[in-house]
């Protein structure tokens, strides 16, 4: 099978985030299969044309501002003389709404929608711009095959009039061999740790608020921030501010080794973001035998395994974030329940499998008759 999958960036590119993670795990996977896999994204500086990663072929045109333009002209002019057998339209921000000009088998890949938590992250003119473009997905994708990486992100789909047997679900996975996959030994003072983007809407200013709560319960409290971002100097202002800039260790990009070693030895993971398609970082931090207190937002609750894997909390009350931060590492029978947990729930899920999944769904909406 030939398969062209459209995303903005490949796993390289300066910014790229967990969608990437997903891409280079499964259509890596269906191309060591021996299935013929391209990818079209945006360039940045410094990156090549044209490039082979994982086993994808990777091909990157214009840039992050222009890439959703440049897509239809590289299509009408290249794409279509390239006999692909489907295109995956990987809706990761804007869609590229493929099905207005491209005629081969469409499978849309879903990760979840904005909404109005866009506003969170950018200016009222760039929201009204990405609200505008959201709006218009149920009309031209209307008659396409939907796959959402989440039950929360199906039920959005179905909100918006797609039909039920139009949207399928291929969870995200792991690959368990970056992690222990069993609980070892934790850091000797209480540990928080968060993996992610410093990006707004992923509010990871909350995780620093509750900590300065926390510490007027469990002085030693620390927290790792393992990432970057566009947020990171408002963080690191906000951690001077609150005086608790000492307990907060903003360590930037991390190796997978180095990853696996700081959720590890961590005593429990938060994640307090708004919104996300699935949450691949609290299965990480699960099969690290870390627990998870996350957000109770699409996505998230469908990552975590409430009681199971960690604890759920209502987006933003800072105060109840902390109380549970207070009780997980104050209770150890309680926390060491649910380190044990988490490596069960993680074990579940593997790159593997979704592979397998996406590519017999590949092949099912080739075999669809259009309308």
């Amino acid at each position: 099978m030939r398969i062209l999958v459209v995303n903005w960036q490949d796993r390289l590119h300066p910014q790229s985030g967990g969608a990437e993670v997903h891409l280079h795990e499964i259509f890596g996977r269906i191309a060591g299969m021996g299935h013929h896999v391209t990818l079209l994204c945006c360039r940045w500086k410094g990156a090549q044309a044209r490039e082979e990663l994982d086993g994808i072929h990777v091909q990157r045109i214009g840039v992050r501002s222009t890439f959703n333009y440049m897509v239809p002209l590289w299509w009408l002019a290249v794409g279509q003389r390239m006999d692909f057998d489907i295109v995956v339209d990987d809706i990761n921000k804007l869609p590229f709404l493929t099905p207005l000009y491209v005629r081969k088998p469409i499978l849309a890949l879903v990760h979840h929608f904005f909404g109005d938590s866009i506003y969170a992250e950018v200016n009222h003119l760039a929201g009204m711009y990405v609200s505008a473009f959201e709006r218009s997905i149920p009309l031209v994708y209307a008659k396409t095959i939907l796959c959402a990486v989440s039950e929360s992100t199906k039920q959005e789909c179905l909100s918006k009039g797609f039909a039920s047997s139009q949207v399928r679900v291929i969870y995200n996975g792991i690959d368990q061999s970056l992690f222990p996959m069993a609980v070892t030994e934790k850091n000797a003072a209480p540990t928080i740790v968060y993996f992610g983007r410093l990006k707004r809407y992923k509010s990871v200013d909350h995780i620093i608020r509750a900590l300065a709560i926390v510490r007027q319960h469990i002085p030693d409290a620390q927290l790792e921030v393992l990432g970057t971002g566009d947020e990171l100097m408002q963080l690191q202002e906000l951690a001077v501010k609150l005086n608790v800039h000492n307990h907060v260790h903003f360590r930037g990009f991390v190796s997978n080794d180095m990853k696996a070693a700081y959720l590890s030895k961590a005593h429990l993971a938060v994640n307090p973001s708004v919104k996300e398609g699935w949450g691949i970082t609290n299965l990480e931090a699960n099969a690290c035998g870390t627990p998870v207190i996350s957000a109770d937002v699409p996505g998230l609750r469908d990552s975590v395994k409430d009681g199971q894997s960690g604890l759920l909390y209502p987006y933003g009350n800072i105060e109840r974030l902390a109380e549970l931060i207070v009780r997980l590492l104050s209770d150890s029978t309680e926390r060491e329940q649910l380190s044990n947990g988490a490596v069960d729930w993680a074990a579940k899920f593997t790159w593997d499998c979704s592979a397998e999944q996406m590519l017999a769904l590949c092949e099912e909406v080739c075999q669809t008759p259009t309308s």
